[in-house]
């Protein structure tokens, strides 16, 4: 490689973020060293180039310039992201910016050593074509299923403490097809999130039943069947609903679509978070997006923990307060029941997971464990189902 390549990596402008890339920093510190007289620094900074390479995961720099290339956040992907046409300077800055990347994604060992005055070993890499310039064409041009930085690369997401939208790097990768049941409710939800896809109102939904019934699972099965057409789900913890305006605003320049997660919601009576809720429910300006609805779930039909003593006092409008309290619940556009599964519907659940894990026993031994093991648990669910096939799998 010709230290000339040292400037051109410079010139980024539109991409200059890739210059803080820890292997293009590495790459940049070897071309300054490669005219020195003394070739252990050049030697050095080979290794330390190719190393970072190693620890990235990838075998060739195709795979990693793509990668990087595809997580950048710049304002030309934001501007195509938001449906605004760049101005033609900056298409022309990318297409160079591009065939200057397509260079590094071409290296080959021989050619990142050719200048290199050593004859020694050096550990070598893979080498893979790539057309650089045409992939991002083709994710520009189809923006709204692939995305851009962190949302490219992942589906599921959670809101840390600190309040920023961060990536689950390991997500739950439930499908439909192991949710045995319930495939009324599955339909629902998948109709309602189609609608989203498909840019047509889409209610937020609010799942309720009894504890163990898939609640949550069919939402993750729901965002694994969809993402590859941009569905995204950001997970928020009920404390953290203050925050929901905030990150919608955010949200809404993205032209993916978002499913605000809120799992096992409830409230205590003048709890802050439930005034919180009930604006965002009600359409309020700053809580509003065509590409974000709110799926949450709920043990509970009416969301807040009411007593007996709340249904008495000297409240002059206690019917007008008690209405406040059990109608958050119809504030959701659409309100799905997971009902707890009669016996046969749990044995059924029981055989199939105990046929998927490779568990051979007599049936009626199986079944006959399915349900002496809920006895101490109570309830029959599809938790339970799961919980007794997996002490199973332990005694193998």
């Amino acid at each position: 490689m010709k230290k000339e390549f040292l400037i051109h990596l410079h010139s980024l402008t539109v991409f200059r973020n890739l210059l803080k890339d820890p292997i293009i920093e590495a790459l940049c510190e070897y071309l300054k060293d490669l005219g020195n007289r003394d070739p252990l620094l050049a030697v050095s900074g080979y290794c330390q180039t190719v190393g970072k390479l190693y620890l990235s995961g990838e075998s060739n720099f195709a795979d990693y310039i793509q990668r990087i290339v595809n997580d950048d956040e710049n304002v030309y992907i934001q501007s195509m992201g938001q449906g605004k046409k760049p101005a033609s300077f900056m298409e022309e800055a990318v297409l160079k910016e591009l065939d200057i990347l397509q260079q590094i994604a071409d290296l080959t060992p021989q050619k990142l050593r050719e200048d290199l005055s050593y004859a020694g070993y050096l550990p070598a890499f893979e080498a893979k074509q790539l057309r650089l310039a045409e992939e991002y064409s083709h994710r520009c041009a189809n923006i709204h299923r692939y995305g851009y930085g962190m949302y490219a690369r992942f589906r599921m997401f959670y809101v840390n403490t600190e309040g920023q939208i961060t990536p689950v790097h390991s997500p739950d990768p439930i499908r439909l097809s192991e949710l045995i049941d319930y495939k009324r409710e599955q339909q629902l939800i998948l109709d309602n999130t189609n609608a989203l896809l498909e840019e047509k109102p889409a209610a937020n939904i609010l799942l309720t039943g009894d504890a163990g019934t898939g609640k949550s699972s069919t939402i993750k099965a729901v965002v694994n069947e969809l993402s590859d057409r941009g569905l995204r789900i950001l997970e928020i913890r009920k404390e953290q609903l203050h925050t929901i305006p905030a990150i919608v605003d955010e949200l809404s320049k993205n032209p993916l679509k978002f499913i605000l997660f809120i799992d096992d919601l409830s409230f205590v009576k003048d709890d802050d978070n439930f005034s919180a809720l009930k604006a965002i429910l009600e359409g309020s300006v700053s809580a509003k997006s065509n590409n974000v609805v709110i799926y949450a779930t709920s043990n509970r039909r009416h969301l807040v923990k009411e007593k007996f003593s709340d249904r008495d006092g000297d409240d002059v409008h206690r019917n007008d307060t008690m209405q406040e309290i059990i109608s958050l619940s119809e504030r959701f556009g659409l309100q799905i029941t997971f009902n707890r599964p009669d016996k046969k519907t749990y044995l059924n659940i029981v055989s199939y997971l105990a046929e998927e894990n490779g568990i051979q026993m007599p049936e009626e031994e199986l079944l006959a464990g399915a349900e002496r093991f809920v006895l101490g648990r109570g309830n029959r669910s599809a938790r339970a189902a799961k919980q007794y096939v997996d002490s199973l799998l332990v005694k193998k």
